[in-house]
């Protein structure tokens, strides 16, 4: 079986959920499967033609923006006819679907969260994304949805089923607080908030920082990718000085980020954008008292044992009460079901059935 992977900047991986997912992917099934994963050799800074038993082949176009639709395109085109199995993730080549529909049997595609109702894009480009996704899903072989309510989505939409596949969250590691990491961060001698994201603005950024600044409360660390976009740099510096919440830069070394976010007292998560998200399946990975943002996806993801909020009152109202909340009993719970459904080999084996399917 020889299997494409397309739709993602690359591997090996820092931040991303499909980038995560193409990688784990490869760590599991390289060995059974002929796996090649389509790169854009604009966005990766160090070329290499093989990664644990992949081969990678280089696009040179740029996966980000309105060139990630070109970059996808151009991807898929190429990988449809050398391929036994296309593994399709986003929604960038959602255009060429139907000029490649005879090869309709050979493409699985998994849309991730509902891309379209993200307000980081506008208007024209939202009907433009919708659209691509509609291609997908009518002219693919296969269907994966990652979380329960996209897979009703899907069905309700488009009459389609989908087999539903989430993500793994194992690679996050519980890691014991060191001398080195108080010196650096010292908020961390005392209870602390704690979020991993993409610095975005359906991830409601600025919602949960009015939630805690110039509060008395504990303080909240958000470590995110600041400096790529005009919202973050705008947002960055609107906060940057304010009492009570303490902006880090993306940070690309495992350990030290999963030594901040596996010693906080309150993890929050607040994705809006539908699916599930790597960021919150590690969290419980980690057992990580949960306060997420209440969209549906969230409350499936967590079978509802996290706690919920619409808003920064809402939100500020659950930290204020934090210890009069029964927390060892909701780390236990969220714990028990990422051993449950969250496992990378669970993960890939699931696809596996799903690639050597005809």
């Amino acid at each position: 079986m020889r299997l494409a992977i397309v739709g993602t900047r690359g591997i090996p991986n820092n931040y991303g959920g499909f980038e995560t997912l193409a990688e784990y992917l490869v760590n599991y099934l390289s060995t059974d499967i002929d796996i090649t994963v389509y790169c854009s050799s604009k966005d990766l800074p160090t070329k290499i033609s093989e990664y644990n038993g992949a081969k990678l082949k280089y696009i040179p176009v740029s996966s980000h923006g309105a060139f990630g639709i070109l970059y996808d395109s151009i991807s898929l085109f190429s990988a449809i006819r050398k391929f036994d199995k296309v593994l399709f993730l986003g929604f960038g080549g959602g255009f060429v679907m139907p000029f490649i529909k005879r090869y309709k049997h050979k493409v699985i595609v998994n849309i991730g969260g509902l891309d379209w109702k993200r307000n980081k894009w506008s208007p024209l480009a939202q009907k433009v994304i919708k659209k691509a996704e509609e291609f997908l899903i009518k002219y693919s072989g296969q269907i994966i949805s990652d979380n329960k309510g996209i897979h009703d989505y899907i069905l309700n939409e488009y009459g389609r089923e989908s087999s539903f596949i989430a993500y793994g969250g194992d690679q996050a590691k519980q890691m014991p607080m060191t001398n080195e990491c108080k010196k650096e961060n010292p908020f961390v001698k005392s209870p602390y908030a704690f979020i991993v994201t993409r610095i975005q603005e359906d991830n409601n950024i600025t919602l949960m920082l009015d939630a805690f600044v110039d509060k008395n409360t504990m303080p909240l660390v958000i470590v995110g990718n600041w400096n790529n976009s005009q919202y973050g740099i705008t947002t960055k510096k609107k906060y940057l000085n304010k009492k009570n919440v303490f902006l880090m830069d993306a940070i690309y070394m495992q350990k030290k980020l999963d030594t901040l976010r596996s010693n906080c007292t309150l993890y929050i998560h607040g994705h809006s954008a539908g699916g599930t998200n790597p960021s919150l399946v590690e969290a419980m990975n980690l057992g990580l008292p949960i306060l997420a943002f209440s969209n549906g996806y969230n409350e499936n993801t967590t079978f509802n044992k996290a706690l919920y909020f619409k808003n920064s009152e809402e939100l500020s109202s659950l930290v204020d009460s934090y210890e009069s909340l029964n927390l060892d009993k909701m780390k236990e719970e969220l714990k028990s079901l990422a051993n449950d459904h969250y496992q990378w080999e669970v993960v890939a084996r699931k696809y596996h059935k799903i690639i050597n399917s005809n």
